[in-house]
């Protein structure tokens, strides 16, 4: 996986066969995706790779991450709990993801078209992210680790699988990942444990 930012808007991420060729997602919405670059540095953000892929940080948090997909491209918000859609335009990452999450686009000129509405949506996030706001975690009445809520945002596929999950498996990841002292190693458990979410185990099965 891609852990320069310049390699996302020229190669992809890394996280499948299809990268630095003219198959990959990002190929065919680069515009859009460089608009969307340029709307986020605009706001103030600040650009950074994490699960690589571009994402914008503000106030220590993160705010917003940017993804291509085969028939779309995607502008998804970590806390989207918080946020309030006043146009109408957020929608689901996937049928059980809690929140509306994500701005999504289908052609690039959407987004330019858009940028005023982006720009505000931000706006909110941020100031979200500087009065140390947070969202409730879900399903559990165990503290989810920041990693775990981030990884989930940042992975359209990865929360699906999770909050699709009984509550128990849900919570054998919550109590494996909190007994890890640093973000290093919960990010590194994260990232294991990535095929057995998608499987539908928990954390302790075969």
């Amino acid at each position: 996986m891609i852990t320069d930012i310049e390699d996302y808007f020229v190669k992809g991420c890394g996280r499948c066969e299809r990268f630095a060729t003219s198959d990959c997602s990002t190929r065919r919405w680069i515009v859009g995706l460089r608009a969307l670059r340029r709307i986020c540095l605009d706001a103030g953000l600040v650009e950074t790779v994490k699960w690589a892929h571009p994402c914008y940080m503000h106030a220590g948090r993160n705010i917003a991450i940017i993804g291509a997909f085969r028939g779309d491209f995607r502008l998804s918000f970590f806390d989207a709990a918080l946020m309030s859609d006043p146009e109408g335009i957020l929608e689901r990452q996937g049928p059980n993801t809690p929140h509306p999450d994500m701005i999504r686009f289908a052609d690039d000129v959407r987004v330019e078209t858009m940028a005023p509405i982006i720009l505000s949506y931000l706006a909110q996030a941020m100031g979200h992210a500087e009065a140390g706001r947070r969202p409730s975690r879900r399903h559990s009445t165990l503290d989810w680790p920041d990693e775990l809520a981030e990884a989930l945002a940042a992975d359209a596929e990865l929360a699906d699988a999770f909050h699709a999950l009984t509550p128990g498996r849900q919570t054998s990841y919550v109590i494996n990942l909190n007994g890890a002292k640093k973000s290093e190693t919960r990010l590194a458990r994260i990232a294991r444990f990535r095929e057995r979410i998608l499987a539908g185990k928990g954390a302790t099965e075969r």
